[in-house]
């Protein structure tokens, strides 16, 4: 977890937390599938290591970034899909409550399954001066 403090790090990247909508994503990915469960029990421990990492980025000003699928939508709201994620009928809710965004973090939204394919990461690393980045997250297969 001393990553932030014993690497020159200029960047973390968080990838894929904010799944709320089953009638959109139809891989399931909001944890509401037959092994939801499994994957929340098997993702909290994870969520809590990535938030106290977060947490010392932002304590050592490194720029956090999220970057998530649009859904289909070009018009996704990132605001309004983290707020969906807490309400109280959402399997990941814990999840989304260990990683709710900070207002001078950044957002990409993703076409397909990579943050670096077709999205404006690059751009925005370039922008930040981000030389060395820290990817986190995890997927349910």
């Amino acid at each position: 977890m001393d990553v932030v403090r014993r690497y020159d790090v200029d960047g973390v990247h968080f990838d894929d937390y904010f799944y709320p909508y089953k009638e959109l994503d139809s891989a399931g990915n909001d944890l509401e599938f037959p092994e939801g469960d499994q994957l929340l029990e098997a993702a909290l421990p994870a969520a809590r290591n990535i938030a106290r990492l977060t947490q010392r980025a932002r304590e050592a000003k490194v720029p956090v970034i999220y970057v998530n699928d649009n859904f289909g939508r070009w018009r996704s709201d990132f605001k309004k899909i983290v707020d969906r994620c807490l309400h109280d009928d959402v399997r990941g809710r814990p999840i989304v409550e260990l990683l709710v965004p900070d207002e001078n973090d950044y957002f990409v939204l993703k076409p397909k399954h990579s943050g670096f394919f077709s999205t404006t990461l690059d751009l925005l690393l370039r922008y930040l001066g981000v030389r060395t980045l820290v990817v986190a997250g995890f997927a349910g297969i």
